[in-house]
């Protein structure tokens, strides 16, 4: 198969975001949240757990912590606790609380709408400082790259990157600013709905025609409108 060139990957760059565009209308971030700080926590915790998985926990710690200074004073081993259900709780529960620190000590308790100040925090790189200002903010900084972005843009030929840094620099050279932020929801969906890690649904895909991975569907049989389980 000859090289796409450049031209030629904005072009099915575009045909693809129209395509995600219309299959996922109603794309968003799937962790439960209600203002900029819940949003930080809550991105801090999915690290190597599914959104379902964190939106069982905020639920109970939401309620018991509201402020960046309520989880700043908190007992350490009551705020694992409350976490207990997630891998790496300890962890985690650490790197949220030293943000936090950080919020009373440095921001007057307030999340911060820049990248350069959010990724000062603990526990907190670009992936999650793109997920806070996208959707708290609604500022399109970056693209946010987690493991459904990463593997779909390999498997588009988006991207042969393999550090996420690399592959947000190449994604953000294929895709209009104006789509940063739902880019990745779309991805986001279509990897937990159609193109799993371990059995990619290609023969129902909807991007399958614009997929060099893809393995179909066949011509004659369009794909259905995507399952809407997580």
């Amino acid at each position: 198969m000859p090289r796409e060139s450049l031209a030629a990957r904005r072009s099915r760059t575009l045909a693809l975001i129209e395509r995600l565009r219309s299959t996922y209308p109603d794309a968003h971030c799937e962790l439960d949240y209600s203002n900029p700080l819940e949003l930080l926590v809550a991105t801090i915790l999915s690290a190597q757990c599914s959104d379902k998985q964190v939106n069982l926990v905020t639920a109970e710690l939401f309620r018991r912590y509201r402020s960046a200074a309520d989880y700043a004073a908190a007992p350490l081993p009551d705020l694992e606790n409350a976490l207990r259900r997630l891998g790496l709780f300890r962890n985690k529960a650490r790197h949220i609380q030293a943000a936090c620190q950080a919020l009373v000590n440095h921001h007057d308790g307030r999340v911060p709408d820049s990248m350069d100040a959010l990724v000062r925090l603990d526990g907190v790189g670009r992936k999650t400082a793109n997920v806070v200002l996208g959707n708290a903010f609604h500022q399109a900084s970056g693209i946010v790259v987690d493991t459904h972005v990463a593997r779909l843009a390999r498997r588009l030929s988006l991207s042969n990157a393999s550090q996420p840094e690399a592959i947000e620099h190449d994604l953000s050279a294929l895709v209009p600013r104006q789509h940063w932020i739902l880019f990745s929801h779309w991805l986001i969906w279509h990897g937990r709905r159609r193109c799993a890690a371990r059995r990619p649904d290609c023969p129902r895909c909807e991007l399958a025609d614009l997929c060099p991975s893809s393995t179909g569907p066949t011509p004659d049989r369009p794909p259905p409108r995507p399952d809407r389980t997580d």
